[in-house]
């Protein structure tokens, strides 16, 4: 009698007389438990079905009656499978336990020598291997098919192949290639159908004989590939070394996996087509790379760029995670940041010399709407609130003194000589708070800013550049609502008289360092207040050291860029001497105006941001061994403590060399300064003063969080385009270094002189801290921060 399995049902013919076809159900039917050859067995119980029944369908020589019987009995069964698939589809599908699994089926094999075994290396990898010798009292020693033996544990193995008792090491490629070419993943889903409508687990050689017909090594092998790599229709129940039974999963859960495999095949081929389409950007020339605009309008790629450009930055999301580091390893590429940075400047995304921290910090030149038409609002409609109480000095020469490239100017002096000889002095401010109003919409912004942001590339304003630049700033040759401050010198530089007032000027000069040291200089009768103002600033520091005022005086770089976003922008370098007599008078100015507007406020009780520095436990005078200039100042800095801060009353400022300090000179640049502007200018109209101290505490405190994040922003600018200039200089090139301080043995702290930046090298013996050494760069990468130099 032949058998052919159907999708539905299994159909016998009967040899003897073929005309007589009876349809079984498939639930008539199981597999044969030790069969190793094809075989279908009757599930019910031989009694149940009436013996002359069976002699109708095996002769078929018997009346037709008999024939009928037979009939209605299959018939009869049907409709009871019908009843039962029914019933079966409002219960829930039940299987025995793990426990009662492993008892009735898991045949569990001991292993022998010979034995074709499957074992886990390195809790990944999969290998075959024939059993050669027990190795202790549990492990065995094994040999795979290059002939390498090794030791496994118990627990490492997975399948123990059956019908083969031994094998030949050299015979496993044979025996995995003949798997594969019978292997067909697809044959799952119909065993699926099969045993899920029967309720039925399976081991790996129960399946094989479902799937082939046979029980053979190779198809148990084979079953045993297809269940455990499969994981959409069947779910492993249990397991105990290399026994194994596998249960069909519901058909609700098997359509859920079969939806997630083709969401992640769909994922895998537009992956591919992304990599293709970036590999293709990497290979264009430079000026035909899309550039990031481009990049982002492709609506289908732009998450992606999204993501990879977020994982560059170090802020990216859990998804977004994920989605880059797919990409980074279908590229073949590390799943690191720097490896996201140079992928998006290969293809354009990115300008090669990009500045990662404005990305990460959100850094952004662009104004809300609102801002904007406030900004609009107060130009046109804002009324001078102290116009009436302003006092005129526009009679006064007034000089501005900042760097060339400065767009705000906020301050400005003048100064005069009094009939007794001595020295009078304007500090004027710009005077943002005459019509700005606190905790207005412009006021928050600014406040969220904390400070303007000045890059080698860039300005970033703490307010719109339009109000900054025509509402607020001092202009030349206009007459300037200012805050003055007037200040007679006595003679050995101390404070004799004050005064604070709202005032008018009219800046004569807007001058910069250099061209402010060139004028001092020269020394030309008709700039006698400029001279005037030099005198001050000299008196004024000899009586700060008298305090106790230590001179920090160092070399300041400064890097103008022109064209950033080109591959190779040009890069101007400016050196500041801080002991530069031009620079040495504007910072004595300020450090007074500081001083004045402290003792204001104490004198009249009104909360400020007063800063103060206690004076370091290593007295100043260790370190008059040292040379004066970037030597001296650099070991200075090194002792100094932290600035601290009060709102109630001033505090001694060690540093300066002063009893009380406030930060005034820059309302249009730092808001704390805009915060004095506003309490001093309140209690000057007489009004109430928009903050208390524990109010002006708060705020600071909110405020420094920002002002930290700019500063550490404008040091790493500063710092990358140094390196940037370091590196395109001719190979072989000697610079000349200043020694600052020995670290360890003859390793040295170093200041390059030309450029303003400090390193550390080995020098030769002989060499003392003030030593000008030639130095040569023997490695510089400006993106990875990497500066390391050599004595020439």
């Amino acid at each position: 009698m032949a058998a052919r399995v159907l999708s539905a049902c299994s159909l016998l013919r009967s040899s003897a007389d073929p005309s007589h076809c009876v349809l079984f159900s498939r639930r008539f039917f199981r597999v044969r438990p030790l069969s190793l050859r094809a075989g279908l067995w009757l599930s019910h119980p031989l009694q149940a079905v009436p013996m002359k029944t069976f002699g109708v369908l095996l002769n078929g020589r018997h009346s037709t009656r008999q024939s009928h019987d037979l009939v209605d009995f299959v018939m009869e069964e049907l409709e009871a499978t019908r009843s039962r698939k029914r019933a079966r589809a409002t219960n829930k599908v039940e299987y025995p336990s793990s426990e009662e699994l492993l008892e009735v089926k898991q045949g569990r094999i001991a292993l022998q020598k010979g034995y074709l075994l499957e074992f886990k290396k390195d809790s990944q990898k999969l290998f075959l291997a024939v059993a050669q010798k027990p190795d202790g009292k549990k492990n065995w020693m094994v040999c795979d098919q290059n002939g390498i033996t090794s030791s496994i544990k118990p627990q490492q193995v997975t399948y123990i192949v059956p019908g083969i008792e031994s094998f030949d090491h050299s015979d496993i490629p044979d025996f995995v290639q003949k798997a594969h070419n019978i292997m067909d993943p697809t044959m799952l889903e119909c065993a699926w159908e099969e045993l899920l409508e029967n309720k039925r687990s399976v081991t790996p050689e129960e399946l094989a004989e479902v799937l082939y017909g046979s029980r053979e090594p190779i198809e148990c092998y084979c079953a045993h590939l297809l269940l455990s790599k499969d994981d959409i229709y069947f779910n492993q129940a249990n397991s105990k070394g290399s026994s194994s039974i596998y249960v069909p999963r519901p058909t609700k859960q098997v359509e859920e996996l079969t939806h997630r495999r083709h969401l992640k095949e769909a994922y895998e081929k537009e992956l591919e087509e992304f990599t293709q389409l970036v590999m293709s950007a990497k290979t264009m020339v430079p000026c035909f790379k899309p550039s990031k605009n481009t990049w982002l309008k492709e609506e289908k790629y732009r998450q992606w760029f999204l993501s990879l450009e977020a994982y560059a930055t170090d802020r990216c999301q859990n998804d977004e995670k994920t989605i880059a580091g797919n990409i980074l390893k279908a590229m073949g590429l590390s799943k690191t940041s720097s490896a996201a940075v140079n992928l998006l400047i290969d293809i354009g995304y990115f300008p090669v010399h990009v500045n990662l921290d404005i990305l990460k910090f959100n850094i952004s030149s662009v104004e809300d709407e609102e801002v904007l038409l406030a900004v609009e609002k107060l130009l046109t409609t804002s009324a001078d609130l102290d116009e009436a109480n302003r006092k005129d000095l526009s009679f006064l020469k007034v000089y501005a003194v900042d760097v060339d490239e400065a767009d705000e100017l906020d301050d400005a002096l003048s100064a005069t000589r009094l009939p007794d000889g001595r020295v009078k002095v304007w500090i004027h401010v710009a005077d943002p708070a005459s019509f700005l109003e606190p905790r207005s919409i412009i006021d928050r912004k600014a406040m969220q800013r904390g400070t303007s942001i000045f890059l080698p590339t860039s300005t970033y304003p703490m307010f719109p550049t339009k109000l900054a630049m025509e509402g607020m700033s001092l202009q030349q040759g206009k007459l300037c609502k200012a805050v003055s401050i007037g200040v007679t010198l006595d003679h050995d530089g101390s404070i004799a008289d004050y005064s604070i007032d709202n005032s008018i000027i009219r800046p004569t000069y807007m001058l910069t360092y250099e061209s402010a040291s060139e004028l001092l200089h020269l020394g030309l009768e008709e700039e006698t207040e400029l001279r005037i103002l030099h005198e001050a600033a000299l008196l004024r520091l000899q009586w700060r050291h008298s305090q106790g005022a230590i001179d920090t005086a160092m070399i300041e770089p400064r890097i103008k860029v022109v064209n950033p976003d080109d591959p190779e922008p040009l890069i101007n370098l400016y050196i500041d001497d801080q002991s530069d007599p031009a620079m040495r008078l504007v910072s004595e100015m300020m450090i007074l105006c500081g001083e004045v507007v402290a003792t204001f406020g104490s004198a009249n009780n009104i909360p400020l941001p007063y800063r103060g520095q206690p004076q370091s436990s290593v007295s100043a005078s260790a370190f008059g061994h040292l040379p004066e200039g970037p030597v001296r100042s650099s070991a200075y800095v090194r002792i100094m403590r932290a600035v601290e801060m009060d709102f109630k009353n001033p505090i001694r400022h060690g540093v300066l060399g002063v009893l009380g300090y406030v930060q005034f000179t820059s309302p249009i640049r730092r808001y704390v300064d805009l915060l004095a502007h506003y309490q001093v200018k309140s209690f000057l109209r007489g009004q109430p003063l928009p903050f208390s101290s524990g109010e002006l505490e708060g705020i600071t405190c909110l405020v420094n969080l920002h002002v930290k994040v700019s500063r550490k922003l404008q040091s790493s600018s500063l710092r990358y385009w140094l390196l940037e200039y370091i590196r395109r200089q001719p190979r072989g090139k000697r610079f000349c270094a200043l020694i600052l301080r020995f670290i360890k043995d003859r390793m040295v702290a170093l200041l390059l002189i030309e450029v303003g930046i400090q390193a550390s090298a080995s020098v030769s013996d002989g060499k003392q801290i003030g030593d000008e050494v030639e130095v040569v760069i023997e490695e510089v990468h400006p993106r990875n921060d990497i500066l390391s130099v050599r004595e020439a």
